[in-house]
């Protein structure tokens, strides 16, 4: 399984709802009888002699799961937060040190406890999540990652130090907490028509500027820990730097609202951003990661995942008609060989008049055209949309590629242009406000039942 994949299974899980099983604790203790003398004993049921009381050293239970904390009489164990780590591992696919292990064990431990918290609040208002309810998800998940083979998955989170059961205990822990908000905070958020209307006027009036589509991962601090907490940030950003996954590190670590959706804020202007990451992002380009930024309560980590002008067509949305033209070489060919190669087939290529000779002309130089009539140029490689874009139809691009991949020009065939955006209507855009009155509810929420909690580590 890939990392893409991977992610995109914690991804799609999260969005169903996700936590960490809840554990059974065996009590070990022993009966004494009294009144039996040790020699009739020994003669009616101890054939070895063994002494009727012992004191055992070492570990009796090799799948003992010690715990690291109970919440309100709830365990979570070792295990528990093992496998949790081995998730969020197999998402980054990425090595880290012992220090930096020992973070993320701690960072899982308090996401377990918000999970835990999670579940027993809605326990408490009778809001319940049913074991068909989160089999049917898991299932889901399953048939998206896995061909709808629930069994591969189980093998595949087993096969990494995981297990179903904290896959099914995270489903059960955000199905509960979503379905608690939709009940108990959700009907109580008013948003009037002013408002709606306030903001969809300055959308007109922002028409042409830019905006900024941001994943954002928060860290609160306190003066005491401001240090510890900027130096966890720092190592988030290295990992991050490394290859990690946003979206899973936004999803175990992020303390903002927006940490169940892989710290996508959305769509947002300069001004709607406090200033320390307004400033932040106006200098930033589309896949730049920028922090740890201190701002008020703690630090932030932000992503640039793209950016645009508000209510203007964007070119990078054209729809376009493209056929892509190939040669690749011998094993053994010289890069000599091959820029000589790939200027004749520019030159080649070149000489072509439009789409509708391109495939005999690529049987004539012994190239593959591979056609594809409805590709967004955004899903295009960067430096390969500013070609692409530049193009009129009939042309093709410079060639491309090297000596294992081969190499390959883009001829465009057709390009629909975006129609001009009119912005989100009066529905739409109340219903983000009052999502994003919902989210800041909710983290209050949190707040109060973390703060009201008894909570023992060990």
């Amino acid at each position: 399984m890939t990392k893409k994949t991977f992610a995109n299974l914690i991804s799609l899980a999260s969005a169903f709802g996700l936590a960490a099983s809840p554990v059974a604790v065996a009590a070990q203790g022993a009966v004494a009888q009294e009144g039996v003398a040790q020699e009739d004993m020994s003669d009616l049921s101890d054939p070895l002699g063994l002494p009727s009381s012992t004191t055992v050293f070492g570990e009796t239970d090799p799948n003992l799961r010690t715990a690291t904390a109970v919440v309100n009489g709830h365990v979570i164990t070792g295990t528990d937060i093992d496998q949790r780590v081995a998730l969020l591992l197999a998402a980054n696919e990425t090595e880290i040190d012992e220090e930096e292990l020992i973070r993320v064990r701690m960072q899982v431990l308090r996401n377990l406890i918000d999970e835990t918290l999670q579940i027993q609040a809605a326990t408490a208002l009778e809001v319940s999540v049913t074991p068909q309810e989160v089999a049917q998800t898991y299932t889901r998940v399953a048939s998206q990652n896995f061909g709808q083979n629930p069994e591969a998955m189980d093998t595949y989170l087993t096969s990494i130090g995981s297990s179903p059961a904290s896959l099914k205990r995270q489903i059960e822990g955000e199905l509960a907490w979503q379905r608690l908000l939709q009940r108990n905070i959700a009907p109580f958020v008013n948003v009037s028509e002013e408002e709606v209307n306030e903001v969809l006027k300055r959308l007109q009036e922002d028409r042409g500027t830019e905006e900024f589509r941001i994943g954002e991962i928060f860290l609160a601090s306190t003066p005491e820990n401001s240090a510890q907490v900027q130096n966890n940030a720092r190592q988030i950003v290295e990992q991050l730097r490394q290859g990690g996954s946003f979206v899973a590190y936004a999803r175990q670590f992020s303390q903002a609202s927006t940490a169940a959706v892989g710290g996508d804020l959305g769509w947002v202007r300069l001004g709607q951003l406090p200033t320390e990451l307004s400033n932040a992002a106006g200098q930033m380009q589309p896949g730049q990661l920028v922090g740890p930024i201190p701002i008020t309560g703690g630090y932030s980590i932000l992503l640039l995942i793209d950016k645009r002008q508000v209510l203007t067509a964007d070119p990078r949305d054209a729809i376009l008609s493209l056929k892509q033209v190939s040669i690749s070489f011998e094993p053994g060919t010289t890069q000599a060989q091959v820029q000589q190669r790939a200027e004749q087939f520019a030159t080649s290529v070149n000489a072509v008049r439009g789409c509708g000779d391109i495939d005999q002309a690529a049987a004539s130089m012994g190239a593959e055209v591979v056609t594809n009539n409805e590709i967004r140029a955004r899903a295009l490689p960067d430096q390969l949309q500013s070609m692409v874009l530049g193009l009129q139809v009939g042309q093709a691009t410079a060639p491309f590629g090297d000596v294992e991949g081969g190499v390959r020009v883009l001829m465009l065939c057709g390009r629909d242009d975006p129609q001009t955006q009119n912005g989100p209507d009066f529905g739409r855009m109340m219903a983000q406000l009052e999502d994003e009155r919902v989210n800041k509810r909710a983290q209050r929420y949190l707040r109060d039942l973390r703060n009201d909690a008894y909570i023992e580590y060990n």
